[in-house]
């Protein structure tokens, strides 16, 4: 027992001392968030709705615009009637403005402005979305690098144990105390775990890759995780119970807007079918170049109304106006249901970090046992009470064993991670 634990505690020393490059969960986060694109286009989708928002209160000011118009004919138009008009008339123009102002459209620039403002909540609620959603990947990445890292110092423990092992078998084959087939039997052994060690450091470095392309870091291959998985320790479960509370949750309160947005679009549809109601300026002056006939800018008001009669009774707009009240019960029937979605999730992966604690219990229970029994057998071995198969079965459960609470921890971090984001309780980078 003395022996394992000194080799244990060796090769840990051994992977300390090297890991000279190393990044924090923390360190990991911030330059996920900081390489993000999907933030990025959210916050250009958040500039984008503020410049719809602009644009909605510009409404509510009113509208000038300009008109010119010139007219040559390559023959007089109006041919010189002395004493009337001494001159012909070859060419007209028309210069006016014109501004107007909208005192009521049904209602429809109010609304226009308050579906433009709930559009920005909205892209500000995707941005802490997206945020949220790189912070879970960033962690989900790093604790699966960990959990390779720890498997790597499982096999290197086992090798070292194997080599031992090996090592006794030739000095008992040179002393003729055992056949030949018992040595061939641990290099069988030890070459598998040669094989899976190789695997395992490729996966490493493809993992690696996507975490670096991920958080945008640049990919090193001697780049370590800084945690590790102290299996001596038994994590807290999170709460009591599961967090059902969702008043805050991004997709409840999305949902929420969603309904909001339908009400606001059944009223512009509705404000189509009501009447419109505009004063406007206007000045405007016709002449004729080289002709002496002209005329001063003349002002004049205008007032315009409208109502559309056949579409808000029987026609069009009447059809809109029912299938938007459709559309408003779609989104509350999907509200409804969405939040007890939402729920049933929270519970279900509440339930799955509970049942991973259990898991790490289990875990940490039969690796005791195997490490006992690989003492045991040792002993056994030694003392001509067992055989190398013996031995080396024992060496494969116990390998098996710690690789298994190694992924035990690292999926309940995992699981943790997964729980703070669908109940919204992402820590966030400082």
């Amino acid at each position: 027992m003395k022996f394992l634990l000194y080799y244990i505690t060796f090769v840990g020393f051994l992977s300390a001392t090297a890991q000279t490059h190393t990044v924090s969960l923390e360190q990991s986060k911030q330059a996920a968030i900081a390489y993000s694109y999907s933030l990025k286009n959210s916050e250009l989708r958040i500039n984008s709705s503020k410049t719809d928002v602009a644009a909605a209160k510009s409404d509510y000011l009113p509208s000038v615009s300009g008109t010119g118009l010139g007219l040559y004919g390559f023959k007089d138009l109006v041919a010189a009637m002395p004493p009337l008009l001494n001159q012909s008339i070859s060419n007209v123009y028309l210069v006016g403005v014109t501004g107007t102002e909208i005192l009521y459209a049904g209602g429809k620039i109010k609304t226009g402005n308050e579906l433009a403002a709930l559009q920005l909540e909205v892209s500000r609620i995707r941005k802490k979305q997206s945020l949220d959603s790189v912070i879970l990947l960033t962690e989900q990445k790093y604790w699966n690098l960990v959990n390779i890292q720890e498997q790597q110092k499982t096999l290197s423990v086992n090798e070292t144990l194997l080599n031992a092992v090996l090592k006794m078998q030739k000095d008992m084959l040179n002393a003729g105390l055992i056949a030949r087939n018992d040595l061939l039997k641990v290099k069988v052994q030890l070459s598998e775990l040669l094989v899976n060690k190789s695997k395992l450091e490729n996966g490493r470095r493809v993992a690696l890759l996507d975490f670096s392309m991920y958080t945008g870091l640049v990919f090193d291959s001697l780049l370590v995780m800084q945690d590790n998985l102290d299996n001596k320790t038994m994590p807290t479960m999170l709460a009591l119970c599961p967090d059902t509370n969702i008043s805050q949750n991004p997709n409840y309160v999305l949902l929420d807007k969603r309904i909001k947005a339908e009400v606001l679009q059944t009223r512009l549809t509705r404000g189509d079918n009501r009447p419109t109601l505009a004063l406007g300026v206007s000045a405007s002056q016709i002449g004729s170049i080289n002709s002496g006939l002209g005329s001063n800018f003349a002002p004049a008001g205008l007032v315009t109304f409208s109502v559309p009669i056949s579409s808000g009774l029987w026609g069009r707009g009447k059809q809109k106006v029912a299938q938007r009240k459709i559309s408003e019960q779609i989104a509350k029937n999907d509200f409804l249901d969405g939040q007890n979605q939402i729920k049933i999730g929270i519970t279900r992966y509440w339930y799955d970090v509970k049942d991973q604690l259990v898991q790490i219990s289990f875990a940490k229970d039969n690796l005791e046992l195997a490490t006992e029994n690989l003492k045991v057998n040792q002993d056994n071995y030694k003392s001509g009470l067992a055989t190398i198969s013996d031995v080396l079965d024992a060496q494969a459960a116990y390998q098996q064993a710690s690789s298994t609470v190694a992924t035990a921890f690292s999926d309940f971090y995992v699981k943790v991670a997964v729980y703070n984001y669908i109940t919204s309780k992402i820590v966030p980078s400082k």
